[in-house]
């Protein structure tokens, strides 16, 4: 029987396993670090804030600049070597870990070139994307690929917790750095026709910066959808950065625990990202848009309310589902409409602008939620964030791109979607 859908396009699928294989090793070794931290490291909610603001900095730093480099070379070739670097680095942290010579300021500096590694690597990825499958099928494979990534936000957090259990954080990481590996061969098998970016030689880094940027915050929806963004980027990592310490120390939960609760964010992620195309073409994908926003606040409101005990753990979970409901619906529609009305010569430096604002902003809410919650407590900085995450929904809500929808060709006047119903696996 001949396959139709997105399984028709055999380097999707190699992206799609690739993307699977690495964001498994990643939500496990995101529960594991902070778990190093917090119970080999000895750190508290300040030093937590310092290594997530370094893992995050890059994109404030170097996120802008590499949209315009990955716009003129070929992407594949990019996701390779950043695959290959994440790989070597947090193979080395968990080597230097095992041995008793990992230090928070040496975690810092790695973590840091770890962070360099992600900015290059989501420009490329983002933009490759529609290079391998046709506009109109766009909303269905970012569908498929929030999925798989909130598959892997589902088994990661268990996977990490059982091996801090059982054997240590270390190991954990050391799982991660071999996930990366395993993307970067699989992406080496893939076989699309990317050709090189013409070559501007007139063309200056600044006014490609410009052009990249001003591309996102003038236009009308993509405008206020960027702002919106970077508000809930800012507040959402406020409260995650110390979620695990106030699980752990505050709650008394142990990492097998933390681990099962952050696991439903996954498993309702699978779902809301599988609901995704049908939902937009039901109610609209901007109205879509607009209710996962405001599932974040209550998700956390729940979390908020949370006391050590049974009950308290329940109200983590019912929040995760809440959560991961959000993401899944929210993730695939808003970056295919945003790939959609970019030209393709300007998709990597408007993917990375947006990318660089929105982790940029987690290198400055980490840090000040670590350094808070250290000071306050860690209930004070999870309701300002739940304020903060109402503020960017409003946003979103009262902006022109609550009625969006995925255009019928896209910015460069290839045809798009005449449905965006799932059309097959």
């Amino acid at each position: 029987m001949a396959r139709s859908g997105i399984l028709a396009y055999p380097a999707f699928v190699r992206l799609w396993i690739a993307d699977t294989v690495s964001w498994l090793g990643t939500f496990a070794s995101g529960l594991a670090m902070q778990l190093l931290l917090i119970e080999t490291l000895d750190a508290d909610q300040s030093a937590l804030g310092v290594v997530r603001a370094a893992q995050w900095l890059p994109a404030l730093a170097f996120g802008l600049l590499a949209g315009v480099l990955v716009d003129r070379v070929r992407r594949r070739p990019v996701l390779i070597a950043a695959d290959t670097v994440s790989a070597v680095l947090f193979g080395l942290i968990g080597a230097l870990a095992l041995t008793g010579k990992l230090t928070i300021p040496l975690l810092v500096v790695l973590v840091f070139v770890v962070g360099t590694a992600s900015v290059f690597f989501n420009a490329a990825h983002q933009s490759f994307l529609p290079r391998v499958v046709p506009t109109r099928m766009l909303p269905v494979a970012n569908a498929r690929i929030e999925q798989a990534m909130a598959a892997a936000e589902s088994a990661g957090p268990l996977v990490a917790g059982s091996l801090v259990r059982f054997l240590s954080a270390p190991i954990a990481v050391l799982v991660n750095a071999v996930s990366y590996a395993a993307s970067a061969v699989l992406l080496c098998t893939i076989r699309v026709a990317e050709p090189t970016p013409r070559r501007h030689p007139d063309r200056r880094l600044w006014r490609e910066l410009k052009e990249g940027a001003g591309w996102v915050y003038r236009h009308r929806t993509l405008a206020p959808y960027a702002v919106a963004l970077h508000m809930w980027f800012f507040f959402n990592s406020a409260i995650m950065t110390i979620f695990v310490f106030f699980a752990v120390e505050e709650l008394g939960l142990d990492p097998l625990t933390v681990g099962l609760v952050l696991a439903c964010a996954g498993m309702t992620g699978v779902v809301g990202a599988g609901l995704a195309p049908r939902a937009a073409e039901r109610f609209g994908l901007g109205v879509v848009c607009v209710f996962s926003d405001w599932l974040t606040p209550v998700a956390f409101l729940l979390v908020l309310l949370a006391q050590p005990g049974p009950a308290g753990t329940v109200l983590l979970v019912l929040g995760q589902l809440v959560y991961g409901l959000g993401a899944g619906l929210k993730g695939p529609l808003d970056l295919s409409y945003r790939n959609a009305v970019t030209p393709d010569r300007l998709r990597a430096r408007m993917n990375a602008t947006i990318r660089s604002f929105n982790w940029g902003s987690i290198a400055v809410s980490a840090p000040l939620a670590g350094w808070f919650a250290a000071t306050w407590g860690n209930r004070p900085v999870i309701a300002i964030g739940i304020g903060g995450l109402v503020a960017a929904a409003l946003v979103l809500t009262l902006s022109p791109f609550r009625t969006v929808t995925m255009p019928e060709v896209d910015a460069d006047g290839i045809p798009g979607r005449a449905r965006l119903s799932t059309g097959g696996t």
